[in-house]
């Protein structure tokens, strides 16, 4: 099986042709191409490519499917015995990727 890492935003992700991948939000529109050429390694069928730090000549591209946020979390903070509380919530926005393919040049 052919997968990549790769790095996006910061963290990296373990990618496949087909994969759908949930990715910090980033500036791109629904339907919109992404390319990633930042590959930390590449598996073939016939062995890992380990990159020193990246892979050359290997990008993946993909597709932009979908900006939204996600599910809400709730930050909560106390300090005994102060009468001190303090509730909060947040969302994280996000993009969501179809990992089109992997090119080898």
């Amino acid at each position: 099986m052919t997968y990549a890492i790769v790095e996006a935003g910061g963290k990296q992700y373990r990618v496949a042709s087909g994969d759908l991948l949930d990715v910090d939000r980033f500036a791109g529109e629904k339907g919109s191409t992404v390319e990633w050429t930042n590959v930390l390694l590449y598996r073939k069928e016939d062995g890992p490519v380990v990159g020193t730090p990246v892979v050359p000549d290997v990008k993946v591209t993909g597709t932009v499917v979908y900006q939204g946020r996600r599910r809400s979390i709730t930050v909560f903070k106390k300090k005994r015995r102060k009468n001190y509380i303090r509730t909060k919530g947040h969302r994280q926005y996000f993009t969501r990727v179809r990992i089109d393919e992997i090119v080898e040049n």
